[in-house]
């Protein structure tokens, strides 16, 4: 049976007592559970789809960030690029809109490359895959504190801790191998303008322009770097297998083993701005349950369902679904469905 350490906090606008508290969760885990930590400790955060207004601030991690800091642990904000066309596609326009919505207090360090091109194959024993695409700058570490906003999402259900290690800690082609399980394809007449660019950056040599522009699907690796790229806007993935392709969640589930192998991570998760979507939509979200508070742990799986449960618990019904993938991760040895709750007092500011 795992631990979770839990601090209620009823509303997200308690900003300076959400980062005071976080930082004493953190402090309150690595005591109780005699977790050593690294010289060097960057901390997994989503800095927020550009006009999304539910993702977690930065400056509800200034306690944690104070922690490091006066321990003289090297840290930073980690993330990867997202797949699809945004403002978090590529590195530059990652980092700015990073800056943007106030993560300054850290470096910002972009773990996939500038195009999501830059990662590790991570062996697993997978059901769905026996290699995995993590981000290089995620898999070379050997301890991330994982920040996960707890929150709907579309396909999975809900996001958080196992979600923030596999769709978060996958290099493009990592989140192309969940999400879609289909490889890109191109619009060959009228939107493809045969500029070439996309063959250009094709890591495989799989691309071929001319009168049929194609993508041969035997070459391509799924790194989705094409996408990233074409500036005409002609190469997509086929959306409707991505949304019935099934098996969706236990993808998700090898995917975060594979991020957090061989590392002693500390999972901690914020219960605010309870959302109906994911923090990659850029737009205004609707939430659909109250602020309940924080959450630590060492096991993803514990600290989900524990999410969860408190969630459910405060509104008197199932809020998110997804609760599926709990039974496929245990079985992977990702975490442990049984957990302890360990409620630590509400530390008060002076």
């Amino acid at each position: 049976m795992s631990k979770v350490y839990f601090i209620p906090i009823d509303s997200y606008s308690r900003t300076a007592e959400i980062s005071a508290n976080a930082r004493y969760l953190l402090e309150t885990i690595i005591k109780e559970e005699k977790i050593r930590l690294e010289p060097e400790v960057p901390l997994k955060v989503h800095f927020g789809e550009k006009g999304n207004d539910a993702f977690i601030g930065p400056e509800n991690y200034d306690g944690i960030v104070d922690f490091l800091e006066e321990k003289k642990i090297k840290s930073s904000f980690i993330e990867t690029n997202a797949i699809y066309s945004g403002h978090r596609m590529t590195s530059d326009k990652h980092e700015q809109l990073a800056h943007e919505h106030g993560f300054n207090r850290l470096p910002v360090e972009i773990a996939d490359g500038f195009r999501g091109e830059e990662f590790f194959e991570t062996n697993i024993n997978g059901k769905h895959f026996k290699k995995c695409k993590i981000a290089r700058g995620i898999a070379s570490r050997r301890q991330i504190i994982v920040l996960s906003h707890f929150k709907g999402h579309i396909l999975s259900g809900f996001g958080g801790a196992i979600k923030q290690l596999s769709m978060g800690c996958a290099a493009r082609g990592g989140k192309l191998d969940q999400h879609f399980s289909a490889k890109p394809f191109i619009i060959p007449f009228f939107v493809c303008q045969k500029c070439g660019n996309c063959v250009r950056n094709c890591p495989a040599d799989a691309i071929k322009i001319g009168f049929y522009s194609r993508i041969d699907h035997q070459k391509c690796i799924g790194c989705a770097a094409c996408i990233a790229v074409c500036k005409h806007k002609a190469i997509f993935i086929n959306f409707f297998k991505a949304q019935f392709a099934g098996r969706f969640r236990e993808k998700l589930a090898e995917y975060a083993l594979a991020a957090q192998k061989e590392k002693r991570n500390i999972y901690v998760t914020f219960a605010f701005n309870l959302a109906k979507g994911c923090d990659c939509e850029g737009h205004s979200m609707k939430m659909v349950a109250r602020d309940v508070g924080l959450f630590a742990s060492s096991d993803p799986v514990a600290i989900d369902i524990a999410c969860m449960d408190a969630i459910d618990k405060n509104e008197g019904r199932a809020v998110y679904g997804g609760r599926g993938i709990f039974d496929y991760a245990e079985k992977l040895l990702l975490g442990k469905k049984s957990y302890e709750l360990v409620e630590i007092p509400f530390k008060k500011l002076i």
